[in-house]
């Protein structure tokens, strides 16, 4: 299993767990929250029959990766990626996000540029910015994620069990673009995730990324589910288009969070249509 070191805790090294398969152009994919790279399972076959070098890796705290007690901020999030991009001497690349990765995407360009990265994916983004503040009104009250910490404190497992029941649209979906089984696949990762890492990613969604925007300077496709329950689109992917340039946004129909996995008949031919132009 390869890994790269990306620090070190007392006596053990922080290792990111990675996956390098397939040739050609590399496209980076970045998972969201509570997830690890195999949640990019339905677009990584595609990409590699497409003849694409897929590289997705978990994040620190998350899959196969260590579990430290710190670094759970997009600065260090950013960093990590950064050793990865340089480690493997990626030119070129495509760098795809989904929901809590599409802060890294944003941090990694706004601090590191695009020497290495030809364009960029946000699906299901956070920026530009969560918090509802004076001069954020577009965005959601603090108490909302005050609640989520504390559920998370009281009862991991059964706040999962809450939250991917919003994460794919259950109500609306289930039998239909989730089965009962992805679901249950998808706890499983995330109760075996680090408990600290889950506590410290809450505070990390409320980044302000309204400074980083303006910095990106390569093609940007945001795609965003118009019935994310999540991270809504009026707080989220609809806020982008004025901020970056050269971006495009398509939302998709009745779309949940997970619009990777639940509409990825959709998603993918969006995605190749952007690799390909």
């Amino acid at each position: 299993m390869p890994y790269v070191t990306v620090g070190k805790e007392n006596s053990a090294t922080i290792d990111l767990y990675y996956e390098d398969i397939g040739t050609g152009q590399p496209i980076v994919l970045i998972h969201g929250f509570p997830l690890d790279g195999h949640s990019w399972e339905k677009q990584v076959l595609v990409l590699l029959n497409a003849g694409y070098r897929v590289i997705n890796y978990d994040r620190r705290g998350f899959g196969n990766s260590s579990q430290p007690s710190f670094g759970y901020d997009y600065d260090t999030f950013a960093a990590d990626l950064n050793v990865l991009m340089t480690q493997l001497d990626l030119q070129d690349a495509v760098l795809v996000g989904f929901s809590m990765g599409t802060g890294e995407v944003t941090r990694y360009l706004s601090k590191y540029g695009s020497e290495r990265v030809q364009k960029a994916v946000l699906m299901a983004p956070v920026p530009p910015f969560l918090l509802k503040t004076e001069d954020n009104p577009e965005g959601v009250d603090q108490s909302v994620f005050d609640g989520i910490m504390k559920a998370i404190v009281e009862d991991r497992p059964a706040y999962f069990s809450e939250f991917f029941k919003a994460f794919f649209n259950v109500d609306v979906l289930l039998g239909k673009r989730i089965s009962n089984e992805a679901i249950q696949a998808s706890w499983n990762v995330a109760v075996g995730a680090s408990a600290k890492a889950t506590l410290d990613c809450v505070p990390s969604w409320l980044t302000d990324f309204r400074d980083d925007l303006p910095r990106i300077n390569v093609p940007i496709l945001i795609i965003h589910g118009d019935a994310d329950n999540i991270l809504p689109l009026e707080s989220t992917a609809a806020r982008l288009p004025k901020l970056i340039k050269n971006s495009q946004l398509v939302v998709i129909p009745g779309g949940p969070h997970a619009i990777n996995w639940t509409h990825a008949d959709q998603v993918n031919p969006l995605l190749l249509d952007f690799l390909q132009g």
